[in-house]
This record gives structure tokens, sequence and C-alpha cells, in this order.
């Protein structure tokens, strides 16, 4: 019994790990070394390409509950997120290079996977779970339209963030503190006055963006919005956006700055920072002359800048189950934001949802039930929507989660409450064996 797996990214590490944990061969199909696409540098599996944060870790946090939820399921992405945890306030967020490095490691040395570096261009014979992500080849893009009977995929812009070197910082004009206080003082913050917000904001906008074939403002995912794009919707946009400056005291006035670019650490040892919210798709040398207006980053030291690419999702209300299958033939499964979760952590989850049911199917066992009130469960129900007329990518949210059976007024007394009912749903299921 072998079941083939595309695609060693977060969905596909977590697909073919479950898998081997259940005692099905998987062979795991990879492209890099061998090809990169333009977003990706390391060969190692599970490479974050974006944000180093698998974002909000409260259980009052959607995100938050659905880590929770996979970390009791036995995820590996958790495990190694976990082992590579960097500070970060109320946030899970690793050193980007170890947490791959760690996944890929786990990966490698299972018995029950094989992993094959080679670049598939077809639909491989069932069982199989199709994981290629957002950056699809255009091979295996075709072949996927082709298995389905479509010309084309849904597909949205999505932007990363630049880094930078500790080093260069000005920490004349920055300091340490997470929002509010929040656990500890994790993000460098960098402080703007109006006059220099309102110039940055100006300059930005108008700001010269490297060619993206097709690109429209219209067609940004609201979740990934490139910060040149915010700029352009209006000088306020971005105060009550990325650099919204509620919950932070600047030390040198003792008051709430005008506006505030928060800095988050990208690697265990602190020599690296990225900045939150500044997906952008400006031309390199924009990037440079723009971000450098901001006075603690007026020498800043780009390690990678920010780069724009195009992401594909399936139309996938249309095309699969609640499992992330093939309504036409359960054997045939994908995972990953291709399906229309946006996310890692939401990757993830799909990844694991998608292998638990394939190995269920063939070990004839009754598939998990996971129901709406589970964080995993809804996000399953959601992509699978037949309802929904304008499919488009999602986080994981409580609005897609079953609601109460009775009223809570205060928004985080209500979360936490569905939360502890999803993890005893959940509890119990793992007590029955899934």
């Amino acid at each position: 019994m072998r079941v083939s797996v595309i695609g060693a990214g977060l969905a596909g590490s977590e697909a073919a790990w479950q898998l081997a944990n259940r005692g099905i061969d998987v062979t795991l199909y990879e492209m890099k070394p061998r090809k990169m696409s333009p977003a990706h540098h390391s060969p190692d599996f599970a490479e974050l390409v974006c944000s180093n944060s698998l974002r909000g870790d409260r259980l009052e946090n959607a995100v938050g509950l659905l880590k929770e939820e996979l970390r009791r399921c036995g995820s590996l992405i958790l495990s190694c997120a976990e082992a590579t945890r960097v500070e970060a306030g109320g946030c899970l967020a690793v050193d980007r290079e170890g947490f791959s490095r760690m996944v890929t490691e786990n990966i490698r040395s299972h018995p029950g996977i094989t992993v094959v570096s080679q670049e598939v261009t077809r639909i491989p014979e069932e069982p199989v779970i199709v994981a290629t992500g957002p950056l699809t080849s255009d091979a295996m893009s075709r072949a996927i339209a082709e298995y389905f009977g479509q010309t084309e995929y849904l597909h949205f812009f999505d932007a990363a963030a630049p880094l930078i070197t500790a080093e260069s910082i000005d920490m004349d004009a920055a300091w340490w503190q997470s929002r509010y206080d929040r656990g500890t003082p994790d993000y460098i913050n960098c402080a703007m006055d109006k006059e220099t917000y309102e110039a940055f904001v100006r300059e930005l906008a108008a700001a010269e963006e490297a060619a993206v074939h097709g690109f429209e403002d219209s067609q940004v995912f609201e979740g990934c919005m490139p910060v040149e794009v915010m700029a352009r919707r209006g000088m306020d946009t971005l105060r009550f956006g990325p650099l919204k400056p509620v919950g932070l005291t600047d030390p040198a006035t003792g008051r709430e700055p005008y506006a505030a670019v928060q800095l988050r650490q990208d690697n265990a040892a602190k020599t690296v920072f990225n900045l939150v919210g500044f997906q952008t798709h400006l031309k390199f040398g924009e990037q440079k002359r723009v971000f450098s207006m901001i006075p603690a980053l007026k020498n800043a030291e780009f390690v990678r800048y920010g780069v724009m690419h195009r992401n594909t999702f399936l139309q996938s209300p249309k095309l699969l189950d609640r499992y992330y299958a093939d309504r036409r033939n359960p054997m045939v499964a994908f995972a990953g934001q291709m399906t229309g979760v946006e996310g890692y952590v939401e990757s993830t989850a799909s990844g694991y949802l998608a292998a638990v049911a394939m190995a269920a199917r063939l070990q004839g066992r009754p598939l998990p039930d996971f129901p709406k009130t589970t964080a995993i469960g809804a996000l399953g129900l959601y992509i699978s929507d037949e309802t929904i007329e304008n499919f488009q990518p999602m986080n994981i949210n409580f609005s897609i989660i079953a609601p109460l059976e009775k009223r809570i007024r205060k928004k985080a007394e209500k979360n936490l409450a569905i939360a502890r009912r999803s993890l005893e749903t959940l509890d119990a299921m793992l007590a029955k064996g899934i």
C-alpha cells in the first residue's frame, strides 16, 4: 500500500508524515533543488516563503485554536515550529532556516517515506495527494487543469516582506516592545511623526513597481495586501493597518507615536528582522529608497527584498469534498494553499486532514468526522461548500466555525468558549482513535 505525495511544502510534508505514521508507505516528490520557483531559495522542505510567523497563539484567536488542534493531533509542522520557536510576543514565530531543516531531517529519516527529487508533470496513478502549492510549476498546473477538464485556475497575487540585518537598525530611533506590553518585548518598533509618515506614504504610493504580468490591484488577496497598494488607498490606511501605533509607547516622548513600523526577528540569533506587514512588489531600488525614509531604517541593510508572485488555487467548492479529495475519485486528493486555504497553519491542517482521510479509506476504516465545531473540520467544510458563489482563499476564523448555542456578549470570552468546545470534541475523537 503506497501513496504518492507531490510537493514537500507545509501541506505535503504534513501529509507524508501522517500517512507514514499510519503504516502507509509514501513516495514524496519534490522538485527542489533540481528546479526552484522564483520565490524559493532553500533546498529544504517546508520553506517559509513569506513571513516566519505562524501568527497568534492564544485560544481566543482562531489560528491559535487551529494550532492547538494540530498539536494534539501530532502534527509534524507544529512540533518543529515549537522546537525552533523565536520570541514574538503572543505569536508563534520560528527560526526560518532551523524550522525547514528540522522538517526535512524528520521526513528524510522516516523509514516509511521515500523522497524523490524530481518535478512531476502529470497526476500519478492513484492514490495520490497533490500539494504543489501556490507556486505550482507551469507543467504541473497544466496537468491539474487537464485532470479537472478546465483550462485555467482562479489566481491571486501574493507578496513577501523584505528582511534586514539587526545591526543596521538605528536603535536611537527604535525600541523593544510588544503591543499592549503583552508577554515579553519581542518587536522592534520604529516611530514616525506625522510629517515623516505623510512624506513616506506619498513616496510609497508613487514608487515604481516591478513588472508582474497581469497584475491589477483588484486581484490582490486582502490578507496579503502589498504595502504600496495600501498607501494608494488613502493617507491613513497604513496607520490603521501595519503601521498602527495603538498599544505602543515611544520612550523618547512617553506617548503613543503617530505611526510605527514593527520589526520581528526572523532567526533565533536575532541577526535578521522582517518588516511586519510590508509585503511588496516594488522594484528593489525603490524598496531601498522608500523604506530607508523610516528614521530607524535610514541605514538599513537588506538581506532580501520583498517579492511578488502569483498564487494559484482551485475552484474547490465545485471540485473537492470536505477531506480535500476529488468528488469523483477520493483516491486523488489535494492539499495546501492550492485548495483555497490561506496561511501556513491552514495549509498544514489541510495536509493533515487529506492524509488521515486517505489512510482511513485505504485501510477500510471510517472517515474521521471532524465537525464544524472544530477548526480543522470548519476549514474542510468551507472549501467544499457548494453554496459559495464567489470562492476566495480563506484564513481560519471563528465565523466559519459553528456558533455557540448560548449567547456570550464579550468577544474574547465567546471565542474562548468556542475554542474550549472544539478541544473537548477533538479530545473525544482522539480518545477513540483517528
